[in-house]
């Protein structure tokens, strides 16, 4: 397989992982439900457990709680490290979901009736309705730009059409979790800086967050949103990082207290401790694909081999493995996006003529393969509806599956395209 890990590399990798291919409730399977929520690195798993043990807050006059706020110090620095944020703050929250709101919120409210919210219909409901609704509450009009239907992203062009000078706050998704198409974020963000350049932009990195790097200088934006549950850490809370720009503004906090905190109330400091475990992997994987010392340079290298074997992985999946025949050359299946996309993340989104999407998920699960059905709801239709589509099949992958995952997956996909 062509730029995918080496077998050593690859056994190495998913012995990091719980359960890499098996279900504790089911047995045996292929895990092919990643976008849905990534497996779960063995050391976040024994570092939530000892984090959950211990009863101590941060802020008290013990060496228990003032061991805690250096782990949350360390935390943010490893985030800054990972996501190359030299400036702005790290914080935690309910959800991925939640920040986005609350960062959208209160930049919509800083820029009350002051002009346009610019947003496109790629993106995930979590940003879309957010924008809706504070725009509406902020006196702003909110523009949605439509994304390329066939390509299943969007273009910086697009936004370069759309954007005017009072453009004052802008949303772009960095991965659409229903087509696996990447958008340049930093293209998108020159684009509308060309015309705004004090727009207010806040992105949703949460589908694109383990599927490669993240160069927050580089991209030059307000706001970043992951889920960590989707980048090998557990479910229970979101990470947003905000610049010096957007931390400033009018925002939920106790009166006396700090002015750029943004947290509400006593954080869970393994959640935090998670965050440093799923810097460290990375660390480690560059190092071993790459030989780098430089912390840095290590997290740049895994973020390119972890975007080079899920194209070998899903290059195999559309073009084939061995004697079994890719999804190209199934007939009846068509790939959302189109076969050949350079924009793909690690997913296919397909439908088979004549099979339900709802079937075909019920029959790869009957398989012991796992992926994910998505309707044409609040949360996909979007995407779906443009297309004539009530549902598709999504197909997942990360870069800890392995060209026999694919196998499996193909061999099947043979007998209910037939």
């Amino acid at each position: 397989m062509q730029n995918g890990f080496s077998d050593a590399v690859m056994g190495a990798v998913r012995g990091r992982f719980a359960h890499v291919d098996s279900c504790p409730f089911e047995g045996r399977r292929v895990f092919f439900e990643n976008a849905g929520g990534a497996l779960t690195l063995n050391s976040v798993v024994e570092t939530s457990a000892k984090f959950a043990a211990i009863p101590d807050n941060q802020g008290r006059a013990n060496g228990a709680s003032r061991a805690l706020v250096e782990i949350i110090d360390l935390a943010k620095a490893d985030m800054a490290l990972m996501m190359n944020a030299p400036q702005g703050q790290f914080f935690v929250g309910e959800s991925g979901t939640e920040l986005l709101f609350r960062l959208i919120m209160n930049a919509c409210l800083a820029r009350k009736g002051q002009g346009q919210v610019l947003s496109s219909s790629l993106e995930h409901p979590a940003s879309r309705s957010a924008a809706a609704r504070w725009a509406g509450e902020a006196e702003l009009h909110h523009v949605v730009i439509a994304h390329d239907d066939a390509a299943g992203t969007i273009e910086a062009a697009a936004y370069a059409e759309a954007v005017t000078e009072d453009t004052v706050v802008a949303t772009i998704v960095h991965t659409s979790p229903v087509t696996g198409m990447g958008v340049d974020v930093g293209a998108v963000s020159r684009a509308i800086r060309a015309k705004a350049p004090d727009c207010l932009i806040i992105v949703d990195g949460i589908q694109h967050a383990a599927h490669g790097a993240i160069d927050l200088a580089a991209y030059d934006v307000d706001g970043y949103v992951i889920s960590p549950y989707k980048m090998f850490s557990r479910h229970g809370f979101g990470l947003a990082w905000m610049s010096e720009a957007l931390e400033r503004v009018a925002h939920n906090a106790l009166d006396g207290g700090p002015a750029l905190n943004w947290e509400m109330g006593t954080r869970d400091t393994g959640a935090y401790a998670t965050l440093s475990d799923v810097c460290g992997y990375l660390e480690w994987l560059g190092g071993e694909v790459s030989g780098k010392s430089d912390r840095r340079e290590r997290i740049i290298a895994a973020g390119e081999a972890i975007h080079g074997q899920e194209k070998a992985l899903t290059d195999a999946m559309i073009d084939g493995v061995g004697n079994l025949a890719g999804l190209r050359e199934m007939e009846r299946v068509t790939i959302l996006g189109g076969p050949d996309n350079d924009a793909r993340e690690g997913l296919v989104s397909l439908v088979v003529e004549g099979v339900p999407s709802v079937e075909v998920v019920e029959r790869l699960n009957a398989a012991g393969i796992r992926t994910h059905l998505r309707k044409a709801d609040h949360y996909s239709g979007n995407i779906l509806t443009p297309l004539g589509l009530d549902g598709c099949v999504r197909v997942s992958l990360c870069h800890y599956n392995s060209v026999q995952d694919v196998s499996q997956f193909l061999a099947v996909m043979k007998e209910i395209a037939e």
